[in-house]
């Protein structure tokens, strides 16, 4: 026991010595020193998706945010769809380095104030209620701060001086509680089947005390906690959720007004840190004759050096410097200092690897075919994989059996849906509330990490399938798929080119929706949340039978054709006649692509496109001006641009024109590239007619160089922001097409090096498996829990986290917003790769 405490006493001494720089109230209004940054409800917690993982005090340690969700919590481990506090209102106190919030909960009129101030090398957080924790709260509202459990689990922790460990997996021990002591979830939805058993699951407390010292064993991760008034607990949120944290919790006390919580959080700074360079480069490599640009990113603290240098290895692995030139400055963007190495000047194929200071990249390729494979992992393996309603298999490996035999039932009226959908308050079609819908269960593609067919992202898929098709007409064959047999082989030829079976598959589930519906719906999705978030194969999401509500729970039917089991997909029917218009397009589109393969499936897409394009255009003329709803005219121009093109018919044509140049001057960036698809359709009068607004958009390219050091359009949103990026290069590959006198070629090289390794945080290729030595290695998908990732699965890129950090883990999969792979980013991807390959060749 001497032992143990002189130990724990060793290591406090030397946290207290590790740095004296005090954390300070900064301009950005949040606590920093050198190495810690401390941000205070900087980022919300939203309403949607809830506990995102992403908001309330939060701790950016050695340049990684490695703790969140600090506020008063209603349970011990938060899950995605439990409650969170509103916000009312945030004061800053410069005077007094001080931020103040107030939280809410309105389902229980429970407000309490939660103040952070800088106290020496950290903050103390200190807790205040008006008015005493409800009853219906006491023993559940505490104050949670979570830390990530990739940064510590192997590393060792002290509670009150005892040590131990944290578990990499979830090992911790949990009772079971009645169900009538469990807080409400997010409007009323359930994160968990109970089987019947009335009750929930609760994990408890792996240690508890009142010193917290959180990996001493490593200085980088090093957090001190301390709590005079109350118990510190530590649980492990796994044990409900695989995208759970490791939470320090305190009760609040029963029965208190006034200051009723403090806790002091004292994260330690290694002494002299400094984050190293991120030097971003291409990992797939980069053709001899291209801009070859190095984008380094420095902490501002650091001093640039004054040159870099690249070496080529040799035939027996020796490593000779070829080049070296000065940096370029280039400045500051948000948190970090920029410089630019440029060495397009070598164009001798081999391998290299840049050298700044002491730090070296892996190696990469000068090569005239680095880029011929860049989207064979995603036609290969990725979409096939999400290809709803076939069985799936590779190799040895099954990805999912058949799902969804059953089919999908009417959502009922006026429900709100857990992925922000909902039913109005009729079903806008023939069938009632909870009759099967026939004829959905065919075709179309998983959108994501779930397994829903969201239609308006299909009808993009199919888009961008039909635009590869016509554009490029890859033959590349690797895909067994029959329909008949609802089976799919990976690595099977079968005689087809991909991509043809691709757009059929995507078309038989959009036109069977058309045609059973009546209409698009919103989404064919889960009714009940607890398989929502399902993970693994698609096939056990549901049992395979049709709910039966005269069954007891979980029984089977005598015939073995209905269960007791609510599992069923629904149907969002709700009528949306912008998504129809995009329809519209779409069908026009794939039944050119389909004439000669599948001439029937071709014939209705095209039916369905003029009826879809007759109706939706009467409906949003009949909406009042003032409706949010009356949209459309730029799926518009689309759509009687694919229409002409299918048909021929002058009117669709005149149609187009018509609404085309008023689209342009609205919204260039986003018309320019249907009017650019146009070009070979029309006589050379339209091209010029469209010339001054490709030199409008080459003058928006080059502000993009003034903007950020890597001169794409980089995305702020909760959603980071590649799909814009590439939308952006098949953009540029298409205007150099057209007009290259305008619009130079080295823009689209600046997306492909984007994508593949120039980029803020870190210098991974954001395409799964494809980068020479580090792609990403873990993404968001269905086998996240795997804590790997599907071949050719694209990441929606760095995440801005406000106000000045950008962040995009390799080590936890699990936030949807820097590592989820969707359909129609993926596709958007093939498109741009086909785009940019026929650019470089």
């Amino acid at each position: 026991m001497k032992r143990i405490l002189f130990s724990f006493a060793i290591l406090l001494a030397a946290f207290n010595y590790a740095s004296g720089q005090d954390l300070k109230l900064n301009d950005l209004e949040y606590f920093e020193r050198q190495g810690v940054n401390v941000l205070v409800y900087n980022n919300l917690f939203t309403g949607g998706f809830n506990d995102e993982k992403n908001a309330g005090i939060e701790l950016i340690h050695h340049g990684v945010r490695t703790a969140q969700g600090g506020a008063i919590r209603l349970s011990n481990t938060p899950e995605q769809w439990d409650l969170v506090p509103a916000v009312s209102n945030r004061k800053v106190d410069r005077a007094s380095q001080t931020i103040e919030t107030t939280l809410g909960y309105k389902e229980y009129d429970f407000d309490s104030r939660v103040v952070v101030t800088a106290k020496g090398k950290g903050v103390e957080i200190s807790v205040y209620l008006d008015k005493p924790v409800p009853k219906a709260l006491e023993g559940k509202a505490g104050f949670n701060l979570e830390f990530l459990p990739s940064q510590y689990w192997g590393k060792a922790y002290l509670m009150d001086g005892r040590p131990n460990r944290f578990p990499r997996y979830a090992v911790s021990n949990t009772v079971t509680k009645p169900n009538s002591e469990k807080i409400k979830q997010f409007k009323g939805y359930v994160t968990s089947d109970d089987r019947g058993t009335g009750k929930f699951i609760d994990p408890l407390p792996l240690e508890t005390g009142h010193t917290f010292l959180l990996a001493p064993d490593e200085p980088g991760r090093l957090v001190k906690i301390t709590s005079p008034d109350a118990d510190l607990m530590l649980f492990d949120g796994r044990m409900l959720a695989q995208n759970g944290w490791f939470v320090a919790r305190s009760l609040l006390p029963a029965g208190k007004t006034g200051k009723v919580l403090t806790w002091t959080v004292e994260p330690n700074a290694i002494k002299g840190w400094v984050r190293e360079p991120n030097i971003g480069f291409s990992q797939v490599g980069y053709i001899p004759a291209q801009p070859k640009l190095a984008v380094i990113e420095l902490d501002k603290k650091d001093k640039p050096l004054a040159k870099a240098s690249l070496y080529k290895i040799g035939d027996e692995g020796n490593a000779t410097e070829v080049f070296s030139s000065k940096i370029a400055p280039w400045g500051n963007y948000y948190k970090y200092n920029y410089v630019k190495f440029d060495f397009s000047s070598v164009k001798t194929p081999g391998i290299y690897y840049i050298q700044y200071g002491k730090f070296k990249t892996n190696n990469f390729l000068i090569e005239n075919n680095v880029y011929d494979k860049i989207t064979d992992a995603t036609s290969d393996v990725w979409i096939p994989i999400h290809m709803d309603h076939m069985f799936v298999n590779e190799a040895y490996r099954v990805w999912h059996g058949e799902p969804f035999k059953e089919g999908y039932h009417q959502a009922p009226p006026n429900t709100d849906h857990f992925d922000l959908h909902s039913q109005g308050p009729t079903t806008d079609t023939k069938y009632k509330a909870l009759e099967l819908i026939p004829g959905l269960n065919v075709g179309g593609f998983f959108d994501a990490g779930d397994f829903d067919i969201e239609t308006g992202s299909n009808i993009s898929v199919v888009q961008n399938f039909v635009q590869t098709w016509e554009y490029f007409k890859p033959l590349r064959d690797e895909t067994f798929v029959s329909q008949k047999q609802r089976y799919v082989d990976l690595h099977r030829p079968d005689g087809t080119p991909d991509m043809l079976q691709f757009i059929e598959h995507g078309t038989l589930n959009l036109v069977a929706q058309a045609e059973n519906i009546g209409h698009m719906s919103q989404t064919l999705s889960n009714s009940v949340l607890d398989n929502y978030h399902h993970l693994g194969d698609a096939a056990s999401l549901t049992d395979g039978l049709p709910y039966n509500p005269n069954l007891r729970p979980y029984e089977v039917a005598p015939d073995g054709r209905s269960s007791g089991v609510k599992d069923d997909m629904w149907a969002f029917t709700s009528r949306n006649p912008s998504l129809d218009l995009s329809a519209a397009t779409m069908f026009a589109a794939a039944s050119r692509a389909l004439k000669g393969y599948n001439d029937d499936l071709s014939a209705r897409a095209l039916q369905q496109s003029k009826r879809l394009l007759k109706e939706a255009t009467e409906l949003l003329a009949n909406k009042p001006q003032n409706d949010a709803r009356r949209e459309g005219p730029s799926a518009d121009i689309s759509t009687n641009l694919q229409l002409y093109v299918s048909t021929g018919e002058q009117q669709y044509i005149n149609k187009f024109q018509e609404l085309l140049w008023p689209g342009l001057e609205r919204n260039l960036n986003f018309n320019l590239l249907t009017a650019l698809n146009a070009i070979p359709h029309m006589d050379a009068s339209y091209k010029e007619k469209l010339r001054p607004y490709v030199v409008k958009y080459n003058d928006y390219i080059k502000g993009l160089e003034k903007d950020n050091p890597y001169g794409v359009p980089i995305g702020l949103a909760n959603w980071a922001g590649n799909g814009g990026i590439q939308s952006f290069g098949t953009t540029v590959c298409f205007a150099n097409k057209y007009f290259p006198d305008i619009v130079d070629a080295s823009h689209a090289f600046k997306v492909a090096n984007w994508l593949f390794g120039c980029h803020p945080y870190h210098n991974y290729s954001f395409v799964a498996t494809v980068g020479a030595t580090r792609p990403k290695a873990v993404f968001y998908g269905n086998n996240r829990a795997d804590f790997s990732a599907i071949p050719g699965n694209v990441a929606p890129g760095v995440l801005f986290r406000k106000p000045d950090h950008f962040e995009n883990y390799d080590d936890w999969p699990f936030l949807w917003g820097e590592n989820e792979g969707t359909i129609a980013g993926n596709t958007g991807y093939l498109i741009f790769g086909s785009a940019f390959k026929n650019l470089v060749k």
